[in-house]
């Protein structure tokens, strides 16, 4: 290899980022010992940026497109540097790539329960969990903010950050709503978007634009969840009169089944209804009535004075007759 072959390539004349994975939000271009060129080729992609960064100083931003680097296209930069407008010569310079694309599918979840006051259940703790998407939306910003002069900035590096505002956020907005928890979880998609209505700004901030938050589960923990259900079943059962006289009558082929035979069925139907007339008393509806041929099925007429007796008796109370 020739001197002049050793020359020219110390300097750069194509710039350029091939994103060989999902993984990386900011890359640094490779230009230890060397200068970039006058003239040289700027090449950003689609879903691509590009910042000029001078002694770890922010300037010119590109977006997308083929650019020829000259003094007059990167004024910023050509400022920083104090360079003369006829300055022709190879100049030193950082050149960062950013993905400006969608970030698809990135989960967020509570590591913790989140404590509400509930207006129905009284001080709950709720979990909920779910996806949301974002995009690297002002280059410089999230330079000077986030990524800084390091060689690259992985999609990892960021999540924690993103995580934690979002659930931040989530349990701002239960303190500040009130909203029963019961209207929370049969609303989620409401909730998600003032959610994100207040998620924005934060992230705004750091150059990142919000651009959905979803929630796919809000749920309270086991124990609690178990009280709601036995809730929930009162309210499908509604009159308690009615359902216990049918769990009664449930209960009567079952005992008679246990006790065995004729005589089983007949325990069986003796104890239903005992239990029936005793459960109808204390949840206020009129007991059952008595089975026929039973003692008091039928009132007796006395044969002799025709007196109306109202229980069994040997003699007729009013004239003295046997009666049958």
């Amino acid at each position: 290899m020739g001197l002049m072959d050793f020359v020219k390539k110390q300097f750069i004349d194509i710039l350029q980022w091939t994103e060989d994975g999902d993984d990386v939000l900011a890359w640094r271009f490779p230009t230890a010992d060397m200068e970039i060129q006058q003239g040289a080729q700027l090449i950003v992609r689609e879903t691509q940026a590009a910042v000029f960064v001078h002694e770890g100083l922010a300037a010119d931003v590109f977006g997308p497109g083929r650019h020829v680097i000259r003094t007059q296209n990167v004024p910023l930069l050509t400022d920083l540097a104090h360079w003369d407008k006829l300055f022709e010569s190879p100049f030193k310079s950082d050149v960062y790539f950013f993905s400006t694309r969608l970030r698809l599918n990135q989960t967020w979840g509570t590591a913790h329960p989140i404590t509400m006051r509930d207006a129905e259940f009284g001080a709950v703790q709720v979990r909920a969990y779910g996806i949301y998407s974002y995009r690297i939306s002002v280059p410089r910003l999230f330079f000077q903010r986030v990524s800084g002069t390091r060689e690259s900035y992985l999609v990892g590096d960021l999540e924690g950050q993103l995580r934690g505002t979002l659930v931040t956020t989530l349990g701002d907005h239960f303190a500040e709503s009130r909203v029963p928890f019961l209207d929370m979880a049969a609303n989620q998609v409401e909730l998600a978007a003032a959610v994100q209505a207040k998620a924005r700004p934060l992230l705004a901030d750091l150059g990142v634009s919000l651009e959905s938050f979803q929630i796919q589960n809000i749920s309270l923990p086991d124990e609690l969840g178990k009280r709601l259900d036995e809730r929930i079943g009162m309210g499908i059962v509604g009159n308690l009169g009615p359902y216990t006289q049918f769990q009664v009558a449930r209960s009567i082929p079952v005992a008679a089944a246990e006790g065995g035979g004729a005589a089983g069925a007949g325990v069986g139907v003796g104890a239903g209804i005992a239990m029936g007339q005793a459960m109808a008393q204390a949840i206020g509806t009129p007991a059952p009535p008595a089975a026929a041929g039973s003692p008091a099925a039928a009132p007796v007429t006395c044969a002799s004075c025709h007196a109306r007796l109202d229980r069994p008796s040997r003699f007729c109370p009013e004239c003295g007759a046997a009666l049958a």
